[in-house]
């Protein structure tokens, strides 16, 4: 099933940055549980070394640190084989690897060997063997490192360890560094008034940086407005009052005009300046029951309880009138203009994404016309009109087998070769033409008939898979799977039904939607088990859209990540877009997972995406969507 894009563009952006601040607010969570608190220095080498032993499966994991005459380092903490023989130890910064890493300020592990001289290599080769050592960086000075040495299975450790020892390691340092302050205060027996002013300070310092990301993952870094997450649930809440006092609510959706010519007249910089001023005159039109946040861009939305349409137009002519005052940045005076879409609770829709589109539907119209201001018609919305000959056009479209799939190539970021492809539905009617899957797939889903167009497409997908298995070579097919058909009672039922063993299984891929992370969990996680278990490979699909966390990410049992479109098109020459890409394919190295970039459709985006390690590439940039026959001929071209 093809993700319905229309309404997803207009909810995609409510959590775009959430998920890399979640990741690291939860990371940080846990390591401030075990040793945030702690100022006890030997118990914090002891809790350090075993959770890092058992993080990256290390025989012996020593934690080497630096002496104060920064002449020698001393093993103060160890876990595993043979630490009694190690810990206390001291030896000469010169010698061995901490030396190395101390000197060079980076991790060593057996990858840093193709970056050596020969001499060099055949040294280090003959004297580290299999050893991993990452810095302990602390916010004054080096502090050490924490190295492991040879794991359990034999085999080398892995980038994946390197980074998850690199990030365990950058939470665990100030907490280390912490402790041996007050360790060096107890030993020169100054617990006086200025031991307790710098353990204060250190505390403070521990709860600021919690409130900071805290801040950072609800706020707009530009702005400082509420973002789309704070936004989302400041609107459930109004919504839940609303429902309770049989009241409206009005949500104003206002871009402003032409925007992307003044970021590239001025800079993204002087952008940046004229959208924090904006925001700042849109501030002053809030009052406190009311919600004013950015969506991302040149987007603002503003929630406005307790006000009938009469009302919120009014509102709305407030935030027009606000930007007829020209701006001055850099000593350039700009004028800004916007456009307002209006959408009304209940009136437009009972839940946030019905609210989001029909006001989104709203503002383009108000764009695309001479009047600022637009509340939203459901007369002038072609989805809503004839609705029910649609539905029974799908309907038939069903059972006469109108539906077909067209497929597009996945290629491999290093080699260029085709990897898999994705089955996209498409539909000619005779009647409407060709009818865009946002719209029928919307119809599906809502008149029940999803489950059916699904196993359908899964039965086509995998027929299609085998003649390419026998033609050319095993290669996945991904097939989205709506979540209601996934959580339908039912679903393995009929899944085992289609899937008869795992030589079929291995050629099929699903790819789910992050709003699944919302529902059941433990139903969630026995579903995709099963999936699993008949050799089909599970996809998070427009990842960074929705609202999955890192804790339940681990437990499920998913393959892939999909980062959505909307953080591809502008990496280039957007940087946040390209943290977000950055940080979600380290996150997902990290957690063994192979990552997809799809609508890529620019050299310049294909670059960027393989320097940032990228395992996977689909978008118009290598092929559209082509019918099978097509289809086969680009295989053949390759």
């Amino acid at each position: 099933m093809e993700v319905d894009k229309n309404n997803s563009s207009n909810i995609i952006d409510l959590s775009r940055s959430l998920q890399q601040k979640e990741t690291e607010i939860e990371l940080l969570q846990q390591t401030f549980t075990e040793v945030g608190s702690e100022l006890d220095l030997e118990k914090i080498f002891q809790i350090v070394s075993e959770r890092a032993l058992e993080l990256i499966d290390a025989e012996t994991l020593l934690i080497p640190l630096l002496d104060k005459n920064c002449v020698t380092y001393t093993y103060r903490g160890g876990a595993g084989k043979n630490i009694s023989e190690i810990v206390g130890e001291s030896l000469p910064i010169e010698l061995g690897v901490c030396g190395w890493v101390w000197k060079h300020k980076k991790p060593w592990w057996h990858g840093m060997l193709d970056e050596l001289s020969e001499e060099e290599k055949n040294r280090w080769e003959q004297e580290i063997g299999n050893m991993i050592l990452v810095p302990l960086q602390g916010k004054r000075h080096f502090l050490g490192g924490i190295s492991g040495i040879n794991k359990n299975d034999g085999t080398s450790f892995t980038k994946k360890d390197l980074n998850l020892l690199q990030l365990f390691a950058s939470i665990v340092s100030i907490a280390i560094e912490n402790a041996m302050a007050v360790k060096d205060m107890e030993d020169s027996h100054e617990l006086n008034e200025n031991y307790r002013y710098k353990l204060e300070n250190l505390n403070k310092q521990l709860i600021e940086s919690s409130k900071e990301l805290e801040y950072l993952s609800l706020y707009d870094s530009v702005t400082a407005l509420p973002n789309r997450s704070l936004f989302y649930d400041r609107l459930s809440r109004d919504i839940i009052e609303a429902e309770n006092n049989n009241s409206t609510i009005g949500v104003l959706l206002i871009d402003i005009d032409s925007f992307k010519d003044i970021n590239d007249t001025l800079g993204h910089d002087h952008g940046d300046s004229l959208l924090n001023k904006i925001a700042h005159r849109f501030g002053e039109e809030i009052k406190n029951n009311e919600t004013l946040a950015r969506l991302g861009g040149d987007e603002f939305i503003v929630v406005l309880p307790d006000q009938d349409q009469r009302q919120v137009i009014k509102r709305a002519e407030s935030f027009i009138n606000c930007l007829k005052d020209s701006f001055t940045v850099d000593q350039n005076s700009i004028v800004v203009s916007a456009s307002v879409g209006v959408a009304v609770y209940p009136e437009h829709g009972n839940s946030i994404s019905n609210l989001l589109s029909h006001a989104d539907f709203a503002m383009y119209e108000a764009k695309n016309s001479s009047i600022k201001i637009c509340v939203y018609d459901p007369e002038n919305d072609h989805l809503a009109q004839g609705h029910l000959a649609m539905v029974a056009d799908v309907r038939k479209a069903l059972d006469e087998k109108q539906f077909e799939l067209h497929y597009q190539p996945k290629i491999s970021a290093e080699s260029g070769q085709i990897v898999s492809a994705e089955a996209l539905g498409r539909w000619y009617c005779k009647d409407r033409g060709n009818v865009p899957p946002n719209i029928f797939i919307r119809v599906l889903e809502q008149n029940g008939l999803i489950d059916e167009y699904t196993y359908w497409a899964i039965e086509t997908a995998l027929a299609q898979a085998k003649v390419w298995k026998s033609g050319y070579s095993i290669m996945r097919v991904a097939v989205n799977v709506s979540p209601q058909t996934l959580m339908h009672p039912e679903f393995k039922e009929n899944i085992d039904r289609i899937i008869k063993d795992e030589s079929d299984g291995d050629l099929l891929t699903f790819e789910i939607t992050e709003n699944l992370f919302l529902s059941e969990f433990d139903r969630l996680a026995e579903v995709l088990e099963h999936i699993c278990s008949l050799g089909v490979e599970l996809s998070i699909d427009d990842y960074g859209t929705g609202y999955s966390s890192l804790s339940r990410l681990r437990r499920l049992p998913v393959s892939e990540l999909k980062i959505d479109q909307t953080f591809i098109k502008d990496m280039v020459e957007n940087k946040d877009d390209e943290a977000v890409v950055h940080s979600t394919i380290e996150l997902a190295h990290n957690l063994g997972l192979t990552v997809v970039a799809e609508g890529v459709e620019n050299t310049s985006a294909l670059n960027l995406l393989t320097k940032l390690g990228c395992d996977t590439i689909q978008g118009f940039l290598i092929s559209r969507p082509l019918p099978v026959e097509k289809f086969n001929r680009f295989v053949e071209e390759k």
